[in-house]
């Protein structure tokens, strides 16, 4: 029997380089979607049909939808930096709003069975109670935010005008093997890398503000379940625990056997305090729960930036 086939944008990137991963090894028919702007080329397996442009360009969109008649649409590709998309608000929302307009119009005349998106906890805004479940208020407190959210309205939209089958995923902050250090949503990969580089990190704040921290291979594992199950509903994806920055900070330190007290500098006012998801609906509708716990996620994510880091012994004190 033949395997569905599937596209995802933004398959080159950090989360969408892993799902890929997982629906090639699993034999599903592969094409991916991406600018390369923030993905790599070489995240994508042999064997994985790949078209090098942008959501923001509607023929290219169509043009790969036309070749590849897929019949599942994973949609990743985004502006995922907040403060970004605070300075750059238009281009944020050229992206998330009229990229993902591309792909649903696309969508719409191929007819794809379904269309999985990746959102964001960022269009919860700061949480008026814990853990924040899918019927919080919205109420972003960024662009990012605010587009993520756009983009989920017009799924909706789509889908009540033409019949378009949906899933909505709000991630949690995910981490893992391949993250970027260079944005504040990968703070995982950002203190990984400067301890192993012999750099000081910073803390805003305390460090006591939590976080909900999930795995990148559970992410995508909820993407695929996906495919099947949750139609037309929005789910959190997360791991309904929180953990404190400086928790985590002094965890990845013990595991690399480093001992540098991080800088605090005054807690930024778009920093949320407190956040955690509660992920009972994804349990229930996608019969989905997170595998990995954080000790485990970062030591596997610990593994992975050890390779390519330069390790300055001079600038760090070895317990």
């Amino acid at each position: 029997m033949l395997k569905m086939k599937v596209l995802v944008t933004g398959g080159a990137g950090f989360i969408g380089s892993e799902l890929v991963r997982q629906l090639y090894n699993l034999k599903y028919k592969v094409s991916v979607l991406d600018s390369l702007v923030t993905g790599k080329k070489e995240n994508i397996p042999p064997g994985v049909t790949f078209y090098h442009g942008d959501i923001c360009n509607k023929e290219f969109v169509f043009n790969c939808f036309s070749q590849e008649r897929p019949d599942i649409i994973f949609h990743l590709a985004a502006q995922v930096s907040v403060p970004y998309s605070v300075r750059n608000t238009v281009t944020d929302s050229e992206v998330n709003i009229v990229g993902t307009l591309n792909i649903l119009d696309a969508a719409v005349k191929f007819r794809p069975k379904k269309i999985i998106f990746a959102s964001s906890a960022a269009v919860y805004g700061t949480p008026e109670y814990l853990p924040v479940d899918e019927n919080h208020p919205v109420e972003p407190l960024a662009g990012y935010g605010v587009s993520k959210y756009g983009a989920e309205l017009y799924i909706r939209l789509y889908s009540k005008l033409y019949g378009l089958d949906y899933t909505i995923l709000r991630y949690a902050n995910v981490y893992g093997p391949g993250q970027l250090p260079d944005s504040e949503a990968g703070v995982v990969a950002i203190f990984i890398n400067s301890l192993l580089t012999g750099i000081t990190p910073t803390i805003f704040g305390d460090g006591e503000q939590t976080r909900d921290f999930v795995f990148v291979k559970d992410v995508a594992v909820g993407n695929i379940l996906a495919m099947e199950k949750g139609k037309n509903l929005t789910l959190n994806i997360g791991t309904g625990q929180s953990t404190s920055i400086r928790e985590l900070y002094f965890f990845i330190a013990r595991e690399l056997g480093v001992e540098i007290e991080p800088k605090y500098e005054v807690r930024r006012k778009q920093d949320i305090l407190h956040s955690y998801l509660d992920i009972s609906e994804a349990q229930k509708y996608l019969k989905w729960m997170p595998i990995y716990n954080l000790q485990v996620g970062l030591k596997e994510t610990i593994y992975f930036f050890r390779p390519a880091a330069i390790y300055r012994r001079e600038k760090v004190r070895i317990i």
